[in-house]
């Protein structure tokens, strides 16, 4: 148990900048799949430009969230973490708040690719020092709340987009973002990096990861682990409206709805499996039940045949409580490497998986015209739950490990 003093330490301005840059971080994610479409048509285009240059414009993004991951990360492990995690922030609220005054697509692409180049930074960087700063008896509680107040901005986004038009909603989320870094003043650097800084060792080398096979097998492990999680999101929430109809629910599912139910459940899975992993002082029990648990409701949400859309909802919502393990998924990432590629593994695991949308849907959207919607689901998500279940086996339990350690 914690005392008045841990519960402070968890409570510290660090940890909340962190919960408060990833909440930030999730709202834009969520609010470009939300304002794609009244977006381009506000710039003038429709029809099948509506698709194309969603998918356009949510590759840029991916791509710079891909390539930020592993830039962040390497500057996070050579130079620190707090100048990456201010650095991150405002280039993603700059990019958000002008993404308000495009007017053509190509300011669009630029403003996309930007804020994925900055998102891809916050999350990491600050798990990974967090981490650091918090004593290993409470470190997992620090990066629950960081995930849970995090996802909660999944729901901000449906709400806001709701209220004002899709010019508003990104200056809003760019002026949230500027705010934070008033308060990223007060963050104090990690004493592990600081350990760490002056030691002739190599530092925030991504190709270290494939250079020796224990780690490597040990990273694509790390980062099998999570795509359960972003198959239920990519799949079956977002395209809640073709499961819909394919399941013949009563009524019309908006994938919009369906994506705030989903990390409102989401929100309650970050919480609870960060606080049972520190209960039950074990990582690998925790990620090992919330998988069995997604796998449950993956199968029950694939069985549903006309139900009334206020349950199908209540699915929605139930699906994503197991699929919030993403808290105990983040900690276990950076827990598995030593100081010096800590912030590259913490910065480019969770965008990676995340990049795994794009195999994940296309293997998806190929079974489609051969399976049908419903058959292709489960196909899709066997895979990604053997693969994550095989990988989970092969990983070390994390909870106790001393994280004042270097990776030869």
């Amino acid at each position: 148990m914690t005392g008045k003093s841990g519960f402070r330490s968890i409570l510290s301005v660090t940890v909340i900048v962190g919960a408060l840059g990833y909440f930030v971080d999730v709202y834009d994610l969520i609010l470009f799949g939300i304002v794609r479409v009244p977006s381009l048509q506000a710039l003038g285009y429709g029809g099948n430009q509506l698709l194309d240059y969603g998918v356009l414009l949510l590759n840029v993004q991916m791509a710079g969230m891909l390539l930020g991951g592993i830039f962040w990360g390497i500057l996070g492990d050579k130079k620190g973490r707090v100048k990456i995690l201010f650095a991150s922030i405002l280039l993603y609220s700059l990019a958000n708040t002008a993404n308000g005054f495009v007017y053509s697509i190509e300011g669009y692409v630029v403003c996309r690719f930007l804020a994925g180049l900055g998102l891809a930074g916050e999350l990491g960087v600050a798990v990974t020092l967090v981490l650091e700063i918090l004593p290993k008896e409470t470190r997992g509680y620090g990066t629950m709340l960081i995930a849970t107040i995090g996802v909660s901005g999944a729901v901000a986004a449906n709400l806001v987009a709701k209220i004002f038009d899709w010019r508003a909603a990104f200056i809003c989320g760019g002026v949230l973002g500027v705010l934070l870094l008033l308060l990223q003043m007060k963050v104090i650097e990690s004493g592990t990096f600081k350990k760490a800084e002056n030691l002739k060792i190599s530092k925030g080398n991504f190709f270290a990861f494939f250079t020796n096979r224990k780690r490597f097998f040990r990273y694509m492990k790390s980062i099998f682990v999570g795509i359960p999680i972003w198959f239920s999101l990519s799949v079956l929430i977002t395209f809640a409206p073709e499961f819909a109809k394919a399941l013949k629910i009563q009524g019309v599912i908006n994938a919009g709805d369906a994506i705030m139910y989903y990390y409102i459940g989401a929100t309650i899975g970050d919480f609870t499996s960060g606080f049972l992993s520190q209960v039950l002082r074990s990582r690998k029990k925790v990620l090992f039940g919330f998988i069995t648990a997604l796998s449950i409701m993956i199968t029950i949400y694939l069985l549903q045949n006309e139900i009334s859309a206020t349950t199908f909802y209540l699915i929605c919502l139930i699906t994503g409580i197991p699929a919030g393990y993403w808290a105990v998924f983040v900690t276990v990432s950076a827990e598995q490497f030593g100081t010096n590629l800590r912030a590259t593994a913490a910065s480019t695991i969770p965008n990676f998986v995340r990049g795994m949308v794009v195999p994940i849907t296309f293997v998806f959207h190929t079974l489609v015209y051969m399976t049908g919607v419903v058959y292709a689901g489960a196909i899709v998500g066997l895979v990604c739950l053997f693969i994550a279940y095989l990988s989970l086996y092969g990983l070390e339990e994390t909870y106790h490990r001393d994280l004042d350690f270097l990776e030869e």
